[in-house]
């Protein structure tokens, strides 16, 4: 770590981050790993649909950005999903790939004939669910469990045992629960599950804990939702606590608000704690703008790291602070971290409603247009008004065109 972990040529975040009563609590593992599930969990976002060559084409692009692992999909869906997991798991391209399965027999089966290394086996566990949502007896859940996962070992596959809705059950209960599937089945692995979204961040820190004090030796993973717009925050609070591995998609896709978000959840750590976890953080735009576009749904202009309008700075002042400090080593006084590493553009001062007199300065000096102040200041009450009717950004040609019509009056 630099002495200044917080400002460095590319981010300047707040010092406050790394005040010794902020870290001495810090227990980060060593390795932290990004295991994607876009292309199962993803997928079942509503109105979301891959077909083979669309997952191929993202798992490359994930295995290009130096994801860790890919969860490829659940063999036992269609034949077209087996073929996808089949075909990911004969390449030698970087990612290991994992099937998901339920805790059947035949699922595991079907992950073994795809020849992935490792399986994400989920059950029900929570009481509730369990008797209302599959309206099984509880003893069954268990039964199955130990079955699946013991026969997932002795086929070679790793098994990272996946409880749905975990955090909305009794804890004894479903560790207790737990305890009994690693003790009579098998578990590599055990995935904390927010199936809901529903922890809070200062629960967080007591769930990974107390699983954690039952289960000292399971290497414990991060899969949460992000109905209410915490499941980042959380998988960091997971992670500083242990949790080795962060399940997340692109774009934070999936079922009804979406999984974690990889492209947010990797620059909060690499900026806010100076963590980098070997992803290409200068492909997180390009690759988000491939599945945005595959999957055929808008990426919000200002959406965090990849949105296409975050370095637009149309307002007065910020515009202002952008000119007075240009592109060069003093630009993260204006935003957070430089564009150009996530690949997005470089800031830009745009005209519109909400500008001051020195974005139209600027563009006037662009165009090689001569004014007076007087005359900039008439030029901005002209785009403001502009902008009150058609509420967007001017083009280039459009801002020109008003300035030689009002620079002539």
């Amino acid at each position: 770590m630099s002495d200044t972990p917080w400002l460095n040529e590319n981010w300047h975040t707040s010092l406050w981050n790394f005040a010794p009563e902020v870290t001495k609590d810090w227990k980060f593992p060593e390795k932290i790993q990004i295991h994607d599930v876009t292309l199962r969990d993803g997928e079942q976002q509503a109105g979301v649909a891959f077909d083979y060559d669309d997952k191929i084409r993202i798992a490359e692009g994930l295995a290009e950005i130096g994801v860790h692992r890919i969860e490829a999909g659940m063999p036992v869906v269609s034949r077209d999903d087996a073929r996808v997991v089949q075909d990911l798991a004969k390449r030698n391209f970087g990612p290991k790939i994992y099937s998901f399965a339920r805790c059947m027999v035949d699922d595991v089966k079907r992950a073994v004939d795809a020849g992935v290394g490792g399986v994400i086996m989920e059950v029900p566990a929570s009481q509730h669910l369990i008797e209302k949502g599959y309206r099984w007896e509880l003893e069954r859940a268990i039964d199955l469990s130990i079955e699946a996962t013991k026969y997932a070992h002795d086929q070679g596959l790793e098994v990272v045992f996946f409880p749905i809705d975990f955090t909305r059950s009794e804890l004894k209960w479903v560790i207790d629960l737990i305890e009994r599937v690693g003790n009579e089945g098998h578990m590599d692995g055990l995935a904390l599950v927010d199936t809901m979204g529903v922890t809070s961040i200062h629960a967080m820190t007591y769930f990974v804990r107390a699983v954690k004090a039952r289960l000292p030796n399971v290497p414990l993973e991060a899969h949460f939702h992000m109905d209410f717009g915490l499941g980042i925050a959380n998988t960091i609070v997971a992670v500083s606590e242990g949790v080795e591995v962060i399940q997340s998609t692109v774009l934070g896709l999936g079922e009804r608000a979406g999984n974690v978000p990889m492209e947010e959840t990797v620059m909060a750590l690499l900026t806010l704690y100076d963590i980098d976890i070997g992803i290409k953080t200068e492909l997180l735009k390009p690759l988000a703008d491939m599945v945005a576009k595959i999957a055929k749904i808008e990426i919000p202009s200002n959406r965090p790291i990849v949105g296409d309008d975050l370095f637009k700075i149309e307002s007065g002042i910020i515009a202002t602070w952008l000119l007075n400090c240009g592109l060069g080593e003093d630009l993260t006084t204006v935003v957070p971290f430089r564009p150009t590493m996530v690949g997005q553009e470089n800031p830009t001062a745009v005209i519109g409603k909400g500008s001051g007199v020195d974005n139209v300065k600027h563009h006037l000096d662009n165009h090689q247009i001569k004014y007076t102040d007087e005359q900039a200041m008439e030029l901005l009450m002209a785009v403001k008004d502009w902008g009150l009717v058609h509420k967007r950004l001017m083009k280039d040609d459009e801002f020109k065109k008003l300035a030689e019509e009002t620079l002539a009056d």
